[in-house]
């Protein structure tokens, strides 16, 4: 069991995925500053906010996260950040601490079982499915008049060795919940359904907006 920092958000975060921060609250510049002297790197967890704000404390919490490691950090003034930041593994929590000075949490990690990964024909259907949902949010852009969204780079990503899911997933635009969805899911079929349902429903919202311009 590790005892780790945690910053609970309004967003879930997978592994692999990007997430800047803009550190301001006093509990969270300190969480910076001890992640930053830390012997074992800086490295903190968060989880989704079940109930509640990001601000003030008091939130109600999800057990499931991820930990985080802090790649780079800039000073803006007032004891405020700007981090760089990047999802390392799936975490459980075991028991919260309290939250003075910040959230921290006992932890266990909670990874994805390698003989689990996804077939060779679900990650087809997947790539598949997200080379037309970006046909469709080009489409989207479009009648909009704003530039189009870069296209996946899925070969890149079928070429890294792992499970590749997190990675697909990482180009899906998706709310919070069906992020979270994918990150609990403990199979690879309950993975490939959370996130092949995630990308349903973003072409389901597209749809829409293209219907509403005809």
């Amino acid at each position: 069991m590790t005892v780790l920092p945690m910053f609970p958000l309004g967003v879930a975060l997978l592994p692999g995925e990007r997430l800047p921060l803009h550190v301001f609250e006093p509990r969270y510049q300190a969480l910076v500053r001890d992640c930053m002297a830390a012997t074992a790197g800086p490295v903190f967890g968060t989880v989704l906010i079940e109930r509640g704000r990001e601000v003030g404390g008091g939130e109600d919490r999800y057990d499931v996260g991820t930990s985080v490691r802090i790649v780079s950090r800039i000073g803006i003034g007032d004891g405020r950040y700007a981090l760089n930041c990047v999802g390392e593994e799936r975490i459980r929590v075991r028991h919260w601490l309290g939250d003075d000075p910040y959230p921290q949490a006992e932890v266990e990690p909670w990874p994805v079982d390698a003989s689990g990964r996804l077939s060779d024909g679900q990650l087809q259907n997947l790539t598949d499915k997200i080379t037309e949902l970006y046909i469709l949010l080009t489409r989207v852009r479009e009648l909009r008049e704003d530039p189009p969204p870069p296209p996946p780079r899925l070969f890149d990503v079928l070429a890294q060795p792992g499970d590749h899911l997190y990675a697909l997933a990482a180009w899906v635009p998706m709310g919070a919940a069906d992020k979270f969805t994918i990150l609990t899911a403990g199979s690879a079929d309950e993975r490939h359904r959370a996130l092949s349902d995630a990308i349903d429903n973003t072409r389901e919202i597209a749809e829409f907006r293209l219907s509403g311009r005809r």
